[in-house]
């Protein structure tokens, strides 16, 4: 499973984007899982955030959903969180 983050927005408006490869990780089921639930919780278009917040693109297999500050989930914040800081 190939799971991409990007995010925009932000006071200074820099773009950031990572993605994590999970095929063969030890903890492949744990991204699976919480990588399902950001995706079933996003939107289909860009959302409407707040200013200087940050809004950003969840991709999981080429399924590409939406979310923005201060509306994620636990989840989208916690995916978010964990491709930002391992992906490449």
């Amino acid at each position: 499973m190939r799971i991409r983050v990007r995010r925009t927005g932000g006071f200074a408006g820099i773009e950031r984007q990572a993605e994590v490869d999970t095929s063969g990780r030890p903890d492949a089921g744990e991204w699976h899982a919480l990588a399902e639930q950001a995706v079933t919780a996003g939107r289909g278009r860009p959302s409407i955030g707040v200013p200087d917040g940050f809004n950003y693109e969840i991709t999981v297999d080429g399924k590409t959903v939406y979310a923005a500050d201060p509306r994620l989930t636990e989840e989208q914040r916690k995916l978010i969180s964990r491709v930002l800081k391992e992906g490449a």
